[in-house]
C-alpha cells in the first residue's frame, strides 16, 4: 500500500466511515509494478553521486596544476586528466595492488586518518629515469624501488601534494602531509578492510609512458566535512565571497612576508677590456654621477627610489629621499 492516499481514497473512506460499512473499501496499491531496490547491507553507500562528482571536479583542478609542474619539473610533456570517481570497499582496492607499487600515505590536516596516493610503479621509475637525466622510458623488468629511489619518489610526490590545498580550499582548508612511501601493499592498511572508500582515478602520461595515478580517501576521513563536499556549497555565492576575501588575506600576508633584493647603484661607467684586466689596487675608476647627487635604489629590476649614502649605528646605510613614478622611467 502506498504511504499517502489519492484524494478520491480519502473521500471513499470518509463516506464509508460515517455509513458504517468499511468492508467495501479498496484501495489501490500504487506500489505494484514497481521494483524493489535491492540494498547491500554489507557494502552501504555512502558517497552519493554528488559527493563523488564534487570529487571530480576537484581533481580536475589538481590534474591542471599538476600537469604544469610536472612538465616544467621533468622537462618532458606530462599530461594528467581524471578518469573516474566510485566508491567501493577498501579490500576492493587494496587486492586490485600489484607488487611492486607506489603507496604514498597522506594525512590531510586537520582532517583525522590518512588517505592514500597510489601511483602505477612503471611512471614512478619513469620518473626517476627523467630526474637522473636519462629519457624516462622506465625499467623494462618490473623489480623493488631501491632506498635513494623511494628518496626521489617522496620528494616529487610531496611537491605534488603542495597542489591539493587549492582545489580543496572551497570545501575546506587541508594541509597534506606525507606520513610515509610503501612499496609493499601489506603495510598500507589504514582502514579496515569493509570500510568504504571514494576512488578517484586519474590518467597519466609522462613522455612515452601511461599509468594511473589513484586517491583512495576512506569515507571516516572526509566524514566530518560531507554536508559541503556538494556543488551547491561550491557554487554558493556567499562560498564564493568567503573564500575571495580569504583568498585576499592570504595573498596580502604572503606579500609581506615575501623577500625581495635592494641594490643600491651609486654609479655607472664602461671601460675597455684590457683595462679591466690590469686593474689593480688604488686604481681609479671614473663613474657617471657625482659626490652630492642621489644614487638609484632598484628593487629587483625595477628602479624605485633615490636615495643618499650615510652611515646608521656604525655601518654603511642609506636615506631615501624620493620615490620614483612611472613617468620618470
Amino acid at each position: 500500500m502506498s504511504d499517502i492516499l489519492s484524494q478520491s481514497e480519502i473521500d471513499e473512506l470518509l463516506k464509508a466511515i460515517d455509513s458504517g460499512n468499511t468492508e467495501h473499501i479498496t484501495i489501490e496499491d500504487s506500489s505494484k509494478g514497481k521494483e524493489a531496490k535491492v540494498y547491500n547491507f554489507k557494502r552501504p553507500s555512502k558517497f552519493s553521486k554528488e559527493h563523488l562528482r564534487t570529487l571530480e571536479i576537484i581533481f580536475e583542478g589538481f590534474s591542471r596544476m599538476v600537469s604544469s609542474f610536472l612538465s616544467g619539473y621533468l622537462r618532458t610533456n606530462a599530461v594528467i586528466n581524471v578518469a573516474s570517481a566510485e566508491q567501493l570497499t577498501y579490500s576492493d582496492f587494496s587486492a586490485s595492488l600489484v607488487n611492486p607499487v607506489i603507496l604514498s600515505i597522506v594525512r590531510l590536516n586537520p582532517l583525522k586518518g590518512s588517505i592514500i596516493v597510489e601511483l602505477s610503479s612503471n611512471i614512478g621509475f619513469s620518473m626517476i629515469d627523467r630526474i637522473l637525466g636519462g629519457p624516462g622510458v622506465g625499467v623494462k623488468k618490473v623489480r623493488e624501488f631501491s632506498e635513494i629511489e623511494v628518496i626521489l619518489l617522496e620528494r616529487i610526490v610531496t611537491q605534488m601534494l603542495n597542489f591539493l590545498s587549492e582545489p580543496w580550499g572551497n570545501v575546506a582548508k587541508l594541509t597534506p602531509e606525507l606520513n610515509e612511501i610503501e612499496t609493499n601493499s601489506q603495510f598500507a592498511q589504514i582502514i579496515a578492510p569493509n570500510e568504504m572508500i571514494a576512488l578517484v582515478t586519474l590518467n597519466i602520461k609522462i613522455g612515452s609512458s601511461e599509468g594511473l595515478l589513484n586517491f583512495c580517501i576512506p569515507h571516516i576521513v572526509v566524514e566530518p566535512i560531507m554536508k559541503r563536499l556538494n556543488t551547491k556549497f561550491w557554487f554558493s555565492k556567499n562560498n564564493v565571497e568567503d573564500d575571495s576575501a580569504q583568498y585576499k588575506e592570504e595573498l596580502s600576508s604572503s606579500l609581506e612576508k615575501a623577500v625581495v633584493p635592494v641594490t643600491a647603484v651609486i654609479g655607472r661607467t664602461s671601460i675597455a677590456v684590457s683595462d679591466f684586466v690590469h686593474l689593480q689596487a688604488g686604481d681609479i675608476i671614473t663613474l657617471d654621477s657625482f659626490v652630492n647627487s642621489d644614487f638609484n635604489v632598484m628593487v629587483g629590476n625595477l628602479l624605485k627610489f633615490r636615495a643618499k649614502p650615510g652611515i646608521s649605528r656604525g655601518k654603511n646605510s642609506m636615506q631615501i629621499t624620493s620615490f620614483v613614478g612611472k613617468e620618470e622611467l
